[in-house]
């Protein structure tokens, strides 16, 4: 038996609990993992709240992300022993997934755990600061360079926006934060932000073009606020989209596209190739500052999860919730 967050849903009745779970019940896999870590992202807190439809399979156990050690595989390259990190494949959605003490998966999803970093570590990183290293890449890749020009971060006081700020300061990029909590200014100074600006600058409907400010963006917003950092990005820019905090609506117009020639890149996590997972977690290990996952995350254990989510939907969670499973 072991411990997890059971999602169950029986007609209108929809419910999240700590529940006791058998071994039994696990769904197919090659491969099972001692879970030490996992975590609350915002598709964890929709999930368990409820709020939107992220479960596609009852019951479930959600944690889009989990830190372990292998136990037992039959998987190519991977032994017992192995630790290993996992992001997204649908794991809280279709299958089950981390927050809880064991888990069951496909060996293809793991990749190996960088030896700078713990289980824990790899859980205050979690998919927020896999997902900003990937944004990192889009812009590098479409050539954004700090010479270019300021990057902006909207969402800031989030996960994903936290470990931009930081990564984006550290390879030399002025950053401009966006939030809604500007009280939180301290925190992100202390992350590398050279200024913040209030969201509602972003948030509101705009123009179809706006004056020249950045020459990127990482975007965990959607809705008006990526049309208006699109808006506001300087000819030649590319804006990394990776979230819909604000809507999965874009009411924009093609005017920065056709006029400025600006790069909207998507950027998905879920479902993304091992190379690219690979060359993301590498260079986190190499970029990530001592002290920034101190200041970005906070643990909790399996009890708070669910209370945990409604105050992550709340907008009342600074930075990321790492979650013990095992207390």
């Amino acid at each position: 038996m072991f411990k997890g967050i059971l999602i169950e849903k029986d007609g209108d009745d929809y419910s999240a609990r700590v529940a006791e779970l058998d071994e039994g019940q696990l769904p197919e896999g090659d491969t099972t993992v001692r879970v030490d870590y996992s975590t609350i992202n915002y598709k964890d807190a929709l999930a368990i709240t409820g709020k939107g439809p992220v479960v596609r399979r009852f019951p479930m156990v959600p944690g889009i992300d989990l830190a372990g050690t292998v136990e037992e595989t039959t998987a190519p390259g991977l032994s017992p022993g192995d630790r290993v990190v996992l992001n997204g494949w649908g794991v809280g959605e279709t299958h089950w997934g981390g927050l809880a003490q064991r888990a069951r998966l496909k060996g293809e999803w793991l990749i190996p755990l960088p030896e700078r970093f713990s289980t824990r570590d790899a859980m205050a990183i979690g998919t927020a600061g896999y997902t900003a290293m990937l944004c990192v890449m889009a812009l590098e890749r479409n050539g954004v360079t700090p010479d270019r020009g300021d990057v902006l971060v909207t969402g800031a006081g989030g996960g994903v926006g936290g470990f931009a700020i930081a990564l984006l300061s550290h390879l030399g990029y002025r950053v401009i934060a966006a939030t809604g909590r500007t009280q939180e200014a301290d925190y992100l100074h202390g992350l590398g932000a050279a200024e913040i600006i209030d969201r509602a600058e972003l948030s509101g409907a705009g123009k179809p073009l706006g004056k020249e400010r950045w020459a990127g963006a990482v975007d965990t917003a959607g809705s008006h606020t990526l049309a208006n950092v699109c808006a506001g990005t300087r000819y030649g820019g590319t804006v990394a989209a990776c979230g819909l905090a604000q809507g999965m609506d874009l009411p924009a117009t093609v005017a920065p596209f056709i006029l400025r020639g600006v790069t909207l890149a998507g950027v998905d996590s879920v479902m993304r190739p091992r190379e690219d997972r690979l060359e993301a977690w590498g260079r986190l290990a190499d970029s990530l500052d001592e002290g920034v996952l101190e200041t970005i995350a906070g643990e909790i254990g399996l009890e708070a999860v669910i209370p945990g989510a409604s105050a992550l939907m709340a907008g009342e969670v600074r930075g990321r919730r790492v979650v013990d499973v095992n207390r």
